[in-house]
Formats: structure tokens, sequence, C-alpha cells
């Protein structure tokens, strides 16, 4: 977690300043469109250490804008599957909790290309980048339902609310929390021109999301009295909390199942594809062919 802000604060200063360097301008303004496709994983309270564990199938859509040799900017959408659970991570076993989420994504990003570069050029088809950018989130955390033949999931967003405290009953709905959230998606990668109108990139993109229920885990246990309650069994499903004097009751309260200081991560390790459109301006009815040959 750490190093990932450290990579973050840098992106951001590389990326404020990169606006002072100065770029050759293209001679057309560029339009790529194209889809990506890779790993994706999460960390936070049931993961908080290990990146791509029970990493997932991502993939997503996107449109990039090239004003000049050096900067663009790109909108993307992005399905991503997170997985989670304490067996995998080794965080804390005792708790056995688990989770897995479908992300979906809208992001708006600026990249800084370090060198020279657009899609088709004869000299400069090669450039890393930096990116960083704002994004809104949906996302929908289901737990396992214990039953190991049938596998079934159940939606427990509305169930395992702590709140920053236990609350008097697991299903009181009391504190519900919205599934749509912000996050700061930031990264690394490489663009290499395939051809005259192909362009392929490698990035590394992690997000800090601005919130802590990726994985429906956050602050204390919630309090029962009844162990018969159906949601029991994703909110505690070792029992770590029952009361040994009182069976089937939860009288150890106020035990932290999760860290509500710390918000959740995502990552995405995706190889991208992109078709350019060049599109020319009316001045220059050369503009094509110089373009061409940049």
């Amino acid at each position: 977690m750490k190093n990932c802000k450290k990579h973050f604060l840098v992106a951001l200063i590389v990326l404020a300043f990169g606006q002072f360097l100065a770029p050759k301008a293209a001679h057309s303004q560029i339009i790529e469109v194209g889809g990506s496709v890779g790993l994706s994983y999460y960390m936070g309270d049931i993961n908080p250490s290990k990146p791509f564990n029970q990493s997932q199938l991502g993939w997503g859509a996107l449109v990039r804008f090239y004003n000049d040799t050096r900067w663009a900017f790109r909108l993307a959408y992005s399905n991503l599957q997170l997985n989670g659970s304490d067996k995998s991570s080794g965080c804390r076993p005792e708790r056995g909790l688990s989770f897995n989420t479908n992300v979906h994504d809208v992001a708006l990003i600026a990249e800084f290309n370090f060198l020279d570069y657009f899609t088709g050029s004869k000299r400069h088809g090669l450039s890393p980048y930096l990116f960083g950018g704002l994004s809104v989130l949906n996302f929908n955390p289901k737990a396992d339902d214990g039953k190991a033949l049938c596998n079934m999931l159940t939606d427990v967003s509305g169930y395992n609310q702590e709140n920053g405290v236990p609350t008097n009953n697991i299903d009181n709905g009391t504190a519900k929390y919205s599934k749509v959230a912000v996050s700061i998606p930031f990264g690394i990668g490489v663009k290499y021109s395939l051809g005259n109108r192909i362009g392929a990139a490698i990035e590394w993109r992690w997000d800090y999301a601005f919130t802590d229920w990726l994985d429906d885990c956050h602050a204390y246990y919630p309090t029962y009295d009844n162990k018969n309650n159906p949601y029991v069994q994703y909110s505690d499903p070792t029992g770590f909390t029952d009361d040994p004097d009182h069976p089937g009751t939860n009288g150890r309260q106020y035990i932290q199942r999760g860290n509500k200081y710390d918000k959740d991560w995502y990552g995405y390790l995706n190889f991208s594809l992109v078709y350019k459109f060049v599109l020319l301006g009316g001045t220059d009815c050369n503009a094509r062919d110089k373009y061409k040959n940049y």
C-alpha cells in the first residue's frame, strides 16, 4: 500500500510538470479507438499486501485523443472482476471472510509520453508513458453462502453494515453504503506502433478507491442475537465472535473486523490495441502527408 502511494505521488508530480516540457506538435489531431484485456486484482482489508492474488480476467474499451506527440487524453471503460479471501491471502484466517465483485469503471485519464510518439510514425513509434485521472465505479460485493457443492452467491451489501460501530441487528438496514464510488487511476505503460493505423500498449494501472466497501469489510463486527439469522454466516462465517457462555449470540462487542481508515485498491495489468483516425484541419490540404511522414 505504501509503495503504491509513493508511485501515485511521483505520477502526479510528473504529470503536473510535464506541461512545461516542449513537445513537438503533430500536424493533425488524432483519435484512437480500441480495447484492452488483462488481469484485474484487489487489495484491501482481506488482501492487504499481495498484488495479483486471486487475479481475474478483465477487459475494457477506450477512446484516445492526441493534440500533440507528448500529451494524450482518453475516456476508458473497464469491466473488472475482483476476488478476495482470508484463506488465500493468509491475512486473518480466523475471520474466514471472502467476496467477489464485478466493477464497472468509467475513467477520464491524461497520458504523458516520455518520448515523441504517435501511431504510424516512422521515427517515433515507441514510448514509455505515465498516466493519471479520475474515475467513477459501480460495484456489488457478493459472498459464498457456505454450501460448497452449490456454490450459490448472495448479495450481502445490505446486511454487513458496521458503519464504524456495531449494529444491534445484522439486517436492520440502518447503515447501507453506496455501491457507487470515485477512484483515482494512475500508472505506467509502454506504447508501440504496429503499423500505419494500428497501435499497441502494455500498462499497469492502479486505482485508489474512495470507499472501504469493495470487499464488504469495514470497522467492527455487527452484533446479533440469533444464530439462525441466515446472514450471520457471511459477516462471521467462522463464528469468531461467538459468546462461549451464550451459544448463538455475540457477546464480544466492538471486535475489529476491518480497518475503517484504509480505503480499498484495485489494479489492472492489461494489453490494448487501438485503431487510428486522423482528423484533418481545413487550413492545410497536405496535413495527411505531413503527419504520415513525421
